[in-house]
């Protein structure tokens, strides 16, 4: 297949780029580069020993993101550009509304116009907000408490809309729980513009020696050591869960809903001891107040994707933290 992935150089994107080009698929990435680096093409690059096209642009840019589409004859589109900082988007909700809605309505309007009409888009766990039980699944309400996760929430809707009113339309909303980890060579991993906000990043600027130390967010939640815990998913796991959707999408019609999740939760500090057996370092941290809206526990169900994909996850807590550490010592050499 002739793939574009929007937001294709980010974390998630470019690790799925990587995996969909050595799978044999023809990879496009586009991207505006407003939280990534252009020199990560060259190292998706390297790990798929073949060309990725590249596109620079904005998806809110309709007539651009058409004539790409056009031009590079693509069969099937990820869509995983958008802004992604929750505590962000409380802040400048207007430009995440912009980005994440308008720019998903962008997309569908381009790939209408050329006559394209296979979906993958990056969904979120956060469309469920608070716990009504656990784990989560497909059908747990939804209720997001931020606007990021409204976000994400609302162009679902668009596309459930969009796929009642079109039967031609082939859609799978992704909700992730917590990417981490980095692809196996150490070429590519986590690499956000600025001050991170999810654990693995920072845990790598700490050792990098741009932060002095790790924030804890709270050590008095009712879990086994106090901290909040969480669904890790590698994210390798989480490029093969693309590609899986992708696959089924070609003999299946209609929107569908998957979470990808590994069904279990660590903690805080099991990641961060994990992290440091893996390393060998000794990690500064101090424990904060914890962080309005924060959870103590969330996790995925993701039997469906398993049944209906054929997917689930494979990559173990120490497989997360040696392919981190062996990106973090990479980066502290570049």
């Amino acid at each position: 297949m002739n793939i574009l992935l929007t937001g294709g150089m980010g974390y998630i994107g470019s690790h799925t780029a990587a995996l969909l080009a050595s799978a044999g698929h023809r990879v496009h990435i586009y991207d505006n580069l407003c939280n990534s680096n252009i020199g990560t093409l060259d190292r998706i690059q390297k790990i798929a020993s073949q060309v990725i096209g590249f596109t620079e642009g904005d998806v809110r840019d309709t007539e651009k993101l058409t004539k790409v589409l056009r031009d590079e004859k693509i069969d099937a589109v990820i869509h995983l550009s958008g802004l992604k900082a929750v505590g962000e988007s409380s802040q400048k909700p207007i430009e995440y509304y912009a980005n994440n809605v308008q720019g998903s309505i962008s997309l569908i309007q381009a790939m209408q116009a050329v006559g394209i009409n296979t979906l993958v888009f990056s969904s979120s766990a956060t469309v469920y907000g608070d716990p009504v039980y656990l784990p989560y699944d497909e059908d747990h309400p939804t209720n997001p408490t931020n606007p990021y996760g409204r976000n994400k929430l609302q162009v679902e809707e668009i596309l459930r809309d969009l796929s009642a009113s079109d039967s031609s339309w082939r859609i799978g909303c992704l909700r992730y729980f917590n990417p981490v980890g980095a692809h196996e060579t150490g070429l590519i991993g986590e690499d956000p513009n600025g001050i991170p906000n999810n654990l693995m990043p920072v845990i790598g600027q700490v050792v990098n020696g741009k932060l002095p130390l790790l924030n804890i967010f709270g050590d008095d939640y009712e879990t086994h050591d106090g901290t909040g815990k969480r669904d890790y998913i590698h994210v390798m796991d989480l490029a093969e869960g693309h590609l899986a959707t992708l696959i089924w999408l070609q003999s299946n019609l209609g929107c569908h809903t998957f979470n990808l999740g590994t069904g279990s939760s660590y903690s805080v500090l099991d990641l961060l001891n994990r992290f440091e057996e893996a390393s060998g370092q000794k990690i500064p941290r101090q424990v904060v107040e914890r962080r309005p809206g924060d959870l103590p526990e969330y996790y995925a169900k993701a039997d469906k994707a398993e049944k209906v994909l054929g997917w689930k996850t494979k990559k173990t807590l120490s497989d997360i933290c040696n392919s981190s550490w062996l990106w973090i010592k990479n980066s502290k050499k570049s």
